[in-house]
C-alpha cells in the first residue's frame, strides 16, 4: 500500500493553504467544494467540514487546498490538519468516489517553436507532470510511458518533460515541418486515452528529490541562497516559455563562478552562450555586484 506524506505550502491567499501530496489523490479531475451538500462524492471533504474554520476544499492531482474563515490562523492549526490528512490518506479511504468514464479526455496540444532549432516544445493545456523531467534516451524514460512510445520515433534523441508541456529534441535526418503533426497528434491521443505520464514512483522520487534541495538550501552561504531566488523568480519562468529550465549547482566564492545545468531546449542551444553571458550573467552582475563573476553551464 502508498505511504502518503502532505508537506504544508503556503499560498499568496492568507485565507488558503495546500497541502501537497507525495502521490497523486485524483485522476484527471480538480474538485471544489463550499459546503458539505457539494461534497457528497468526497469522504475527505466532508470529514474537513466538520472542522468549523473550513470554508472551502479544493482537491487536485497532488494537493489538498483548504479556504479557512477567519476565525482562527493556518499557524494556530496547519499541523493538526496536516496530520489528519495523512492518516485519512493512509488508511485507504477514498478521497473522491470518482466516476468511470469511457470517453476520451478533452484535451489540445499545440506545438511552439523554441530558441534551440533542434527543439520543439508541444503545449497542453492541462497540468500532465508535477515536476520537471529529463530523458536522454530510451533506458532513462523507464519510467515514462510518454517518453518511451516519443522514442520509438527514430528521429527522437531527448524528451523534457514540465508541468504543462513536453520539449522534443530531435536528430537531424529529419525537418520539423515533416514530423511536427505526428508528434503533437500522438501526444494528444496518449493525454486523451488518460494514460499515466510519469509513474507515481517516479513523481515520488521527484518530490522526496525536491524537498531535498529545499532542505540543502539550509546549509548554503546567503550568496547561494539569493542565486536561487533569482533564478526561481526572474530567469526560470523566462527558460519554461521557451521549452527549457536551469538548475543551480554550485557557486564557487573563491573565483565568484556560479555553475548551472541547462534542461530541454536549453541543453545546446545555439544561443544559450548568448544567453547566459548576456542574460543570466549580467541580471546576477546587476543584482548581487562583485559577488558574482561569471556563469557557466555544466552541461552547455
Amino acid at each position: 500500500m502508498k505511504a502518503y506524506s502532505i508537506t504544508i505550502k503556503q499560498t499568496n491567499n492568507p485565507a488558503v493553504i495546500k497541502f501537497e501530496t507525495n502521490h497523486f489523490i485524483t485522476k484527471n479531475n480538480n474538485y471544489e467544494f463550499k459546503n458539505i451538500d457539494e461534497a457528497k462524492n468526497s469522504p475527505l471533504a466532508q470529514q474537513l467540514f466538520h472542522l468549523p474554520f473550513i470554508k472551502t476544499v479544493y482537491i487536485s492531482g497532488n494537493f489538498i487546498g483548504l479556504e479557512r474563515y477567519n476565525i482562527i490562523e493556518w499557524t494556530d492549526v496547519e499541523e493538526e490538519v496536516a496530520q489528519q490528512l495523512t492518516d485519512y490518506l493512509n488508511s485507504g479511504e477514498p478521497v473522491v468516489i470518482e466516476e468511470e468514464k469511457s470517453k476520451k479526455v478533452p484535451i489540445t496540444v499545440y506545438a511552439e517553436v523554441t530558441p534551440n532549432p533542434s527543439v520543439m516544445k508541444f503545449v497542453c493545456n492541462k497540468r500532465i507532470v508535477p515536476a520537471t523531467f529529463e530523458f536522454k534516451n530510451i533506458d532513462e524514460a523507464k519510467d515514462s510511458k510518454l517518453a518511451k512510445q516519443l522514442f520509438q520515433f527514430p528521429f527522437v534523441k531527448e524528451v523534457f518533460l514540465d508541468e504543462n508541456y513536453v520539449s522534443v529534441s530531435k536528430y537531424d535526418v529529419a525537418e520539423w515541418e515533416d514530423i511536427t503533426m505526428e508528434l503533437r497528434e500522438m501526444i494528444r491521443e496518449f493525454l486523451a486515452d488518460g494514460n499515466e505520464v510519469v509513474s507515481e514512483h517516479s513523481v515520488s522520487n521527484a518530490n522526496s528529490l525536491t524537498e531535498k534541495t529545499y532542505s540543502a538550501e539550509d546549509f548554503m552561504d546567503d550568496t547561494s541562497k539569493q542565486i536561487i531566488d533569482i533564478l526561481e523568480e526572474y530567469v526560470k519562468p523566462a527558460v519554461a516559455s521557451d521549452g527549457g529550465n536551469i538548475l543551480f549547482q554550485s557557486y564557487e566564492s573563491e573565483s565568484k563562478t556560479v555553475n548551472v545545468i541547462l534542461q530541454g531546449a536549453c541543453s545546446g542551444c545555439p544561443s544559450s552562450t548568448y544567453t547566459l553571458k548576456n542574460g543570466i550573467e549580467t541580471m546576477l552582475k546587476n543584482m548581487l555586484g562583485d559577488k558574482v563573476n561569471e556563469v557557466v553551464a555544466l552541461n552547455g
